[in-house]
């Protein structure tokens, strides 16, 4: 009697090297969507790598899965390379270009951005490894860079995350009492004032001595029409005239 042995279960990585073969023959985005699911936890440990930086877990893993997507598009299982190694470098370079295009509050260079997570990098390594925040000499040695462009790069990252407006004043040694929004100066309404002045006075400009005087005596002074006919020695109907006019130069002179 011959009995029948049970047909072996596929492993993991042969499943998902059939799924590979399939989607690259197929293009089919149910199979797309079956691989992104077995490759999130690439994406999840690339991610951890860059959570310390101050962007949330959940932004950097849908970044990275950007960079899984394009892997997968781009894959050739023919040539026998291990998809995790061909998508490792496009996740992490997703997650990097995030950090570089979209974290800093100012403009800041290239090259510096990317010196910076370097040095950012060597930090916490080292940081890690002597039980204590390195030198800026031991960075140096650390990344090769020169002296000045890596106290650049740690200048630098005191912009790539301001402090909150609504944080307290002189940082976490601060005594909590006084917010950072606190400190900043406001609107200067005398300087707002002047600069109206000016550019009323050149509007003002284009009008002749006496229409300027009939402007001067209705708005500064606050003189009827009236008043200012006897003053100006002309009709009451003339001032409305003069004083229509007028509005329409100085509208024109400042361009509204």
């Amino acid at each position: 009697m011959s009995t029948t042995l049970p047909a072996r279960r596929a492993t993991a990585a042969e499943t998902r090297d059939r799924l590979l073969r399939e989607y690259a023959r197929t293009g089919d985005p149910h199979v797309r969507r079956e691989l992104v699911e077995l490759h999130l936890p690439l994406v999840r440990g690339l991610a951890a790598r860059y959570a310390r930086r101050g962007e949330p877990m959940d932004d950097l893993v849908q970044v990275g899965s950007l960079g899984l997507l394009k892997a997968l598009d781009r894959f050739d299982p023919s040539r026998g390379v291990p998809f995790e190694g061909f998508a490792t470098p496009t996740i992490t370079g997703e997650i990097r270009r995030h950090f570089r295009d979209h974290c800093w509050s100012i403009s800041v260079p290239r090259s510096l951005q990317e010196l910076s997570a370097r040095v950012i990098s060597e930090r916490e390594r080292l940081s890690t490894e002597l039980g204590r925040a390195p030198t800026v000499n031991e960075l140096v040695e650390a990344t090769g860079a020169p002296l000045e462009q890596v106290l650049d790069c740690l200048r630098a990252r005191e912009a790539y995350r301001p402090p909150s407006i609504d944080g307290p004043a002189g940082g976490p040694q601060g005594d909590g009492a006084t917010t950072v929004g606190e400190t900043l100066g406001g609107d200067d309404e005398g300087l707002r004032r002047a600069d109206r002045r000016i550019t009323l006075d050149e509007a003002l400009a284009h009008l002749s001595p006496r229409d300027r005087k009939v402007v001067y005596l209705r708005f500064y002074e606050d003189l009827t029409q009236r008043e200012i006919a006897e003053q100006v020695g002309v009709s009451q109907m003339q001032i409305s005239r003069i004083l229509r006019a007028s509005m329409d130069r100085l509208r024109d002179a400042l361009g509204e």
